[in-house]
Formats: C-alpha cells, sequence, structure tokens
C-alpha cells in the first residue's frame, strides 16, 4: 500500500547539498516524489511509497545530510501522488 507525505524541513538546509542528498536517499528507498528550496530557506518535498520507507526517509530528515542543521520537521499526509523517480525541483 502507498501513501504520500509533504515535508517541511528548516535549518541550514540550504546550500548543504540537503536536496541531492534527500533525492538519492529517496531514490535508494524506491520512493517517488520532489524536493525543492523555497524562498524563505526552507525545503520542501513530497514522497510516495511503502510506509516503511517513508518512516526511514522520516528519520533521514530529521538529522539530513553532513553539513545540514535540522531545526524542525513538518511532516503530514499528502492528497498529492508522484510516480517516477524522485527529483530535484528547482
Amino acid at each position: 500500500m502507498s501513501s504520500s507525505y509533504r515535508f517541511v524541513v528548516s535549518g541550514r538546509v540550504q546550500g548543504v547539498y540537503f536536496r541531492e542528498s534527500t533525492r538519492q536517499r529517496a531514490d535508494a528507498l524506491g520512493l517517488s516524489g520532489w524536493v525543492r528550496n523555497l524562498d524563505d530557506g526552507r525545503v520542501e518535498g513530497l514522497a510516495c511509497g511503502a510506509a516503511k520507507a517513508l518512516a526511514e526517509l522520516q528519520r533521514w530528515l530529521h538529522q539530513g545530510p553532513p553539513a545540514a542543521r535540522v531545526d524542525a520537521l513538518h511532516w503530514e499526509p499528502a492528497d498529492e501522488a508522484a510516480q517516477g523517480p524522485f527529483v530535484v525541483r528547482r
């Protein structure tokens, strides 16, 4: 069974390879969706897939890549779904 979650990550999450690292992690977990920078310095995304893989991505997002500092993660169910590979939106 597939689920979808929208997330917003705040902290030092831009300019630290956060989007690409998220794409790589989501790809490895078999998730589809997207991730992008927001104008206010946060990162937003949509992840779709199996519950176990989504839970693993959620855990990873609390920390992010080594250079990041995650202050907060907002994670909520989404009505929207994505298919295909997980991509970085610009």
